[in-house]
């Protein structure tokens, strides 16, 4: 009896284990949902974080929810420069980040210098063409990350607690730019003083008076909720760029194949659905910035675009230099 009983249980642990065998098969790599997380410095509202819903959820349709993508916006995996390091890190996976990535790749400067684009159509025949082939490229090999899709930015403009019309009314203005050498030289050159400062530090800077203004398209003057603290916007219009959203090399080039080309048609169409929201909301944040009090003033441009350039070409290396004059010349 006790060797029926014996042989009973070795039987049943046979079905067990090969029950278990087939269960792991089946969750293993090619079953198992993986996560990606995305940290980027805009809010809820932002057309940048509804486009990247949007990406994310074209991603986990077009995987069948293999891939799912988390998104943090406000800076809450840090800012834009400490979620690049991440991504290296492989704590992070994607963000949203353009002339910062320069830290970098030095071609990443070209995405936002100082009066170099006439328009949008110039920026992007730029973004579409060799120019912006050359500059994804480094991005890649000198970043480690992968441009997916771009958005196309409002022009940057000046904002302030009196009007600013002119490079001599910089005297003794302290302003916040972002972490891009480019733009710390460029406003110093105009006679303001600069300082690198995390956009979510901004509003209280602003509002303790360690800064007096600050440069951002009207979108995030908006969603940065600055009209609280400032009462102009002085139209400089100094930067006419684009940023990119990117995912690290190496947590792209561990997908199989057909979740990469997921993720590229995702990105395909996300790109038009952000263009689609680019278009009508960028033209409404100017009139909501008035309602909400703030004054816009028209500026000197080309005394500005005059007092940067040396700064500009200072600035840049002759490597710069040379994909900075093919980029004026793609606007003739």
């Amino acid at each position: 009896m006790k060797k029926i009983v014996g042989l009973l249980i070795g039987v049943s642990l046979i079905f067990v284990l090969a029950a278990c065998g087939k269960d792991e098969s089946a969750s293993g790599s090619d079953g198992e949902t993986i996560t990606w997380k995305m940290g980027h410095l805009s809010n809820e509202d932002h057309q940048w974080h509804k486009t990247a819903e949007k990406f994310a959820e074209l991603v986990s349709e077009k995987t069948n929810g293999k891939l799912e993508i988390e998104i943090y916006p406000n800076e809450q995996l840090g800012s834009e420069t400490e979620v690049l390091n991440s991504i290296e890190a492989g704590t992070v996976d994607m963000t949203i980040s353009g002339e910062t990535m320069q830290n970098w790749a030095p071609e990443a400067a070209l995405m936002a210098v100082p009066y170099a684009f006439k328009n949008e159509e110039h920026v992007k025949k730029v973004i579409e063409g060799e120019i912006g082939k050359e500059i994804e490229s480094a991005i890649k090999d000198k970043v480690g990350v992968t441009p997916l899709y771009y958005h196309l930015r409002a022009p940057r403009n000046l904002t302030s607690n009196k009007p600013i019309k002119s490079p001599a009314d910089l005297e003794g203005f302290k302003m916040r730019v972002p972490n891009v050498p480019l733009f710390m030289d460029a406003w110093e050159k105009a006679g303001a003083s600069p300082q690198v400062m995390a956009f979510s530090e901004v509003f209280t800077g602003l509002q303790q008076s360690v800064i007096d203004g600050q440069e951002n398209p009207v979108d995030l003057i908006h969603s940065g909720s600055l009209f609280e603290v400032q009462d102009y916007v002085n139209k400089t219009e100094h930067v006419r760029s684009w940023i990119y959203v990117v995912v690290g090399n190496e947590q792209l080039n561990s997908l199989n194949e057909d979740m990469q080309a997921a993720v590229k048609e995702a990105a395909k169409e996300a790109q038009k659905f952000g263009m689609d929201l680019y278009e009508k909301e960028t033209e409404g944040y100017e009139q909501k910035l008035k309602d909400e009090g703030m004054e816009f003033v028209e500026v000197d441009q080309e005394a500005f675009a005059k007092a940067m350039k040396p700064a500009v070409e200072n600035s840049l290396s002759e490597e710069q230099l040379e994909l900075y004059k093919k980029i004026l010349s793609a606007a003739e």
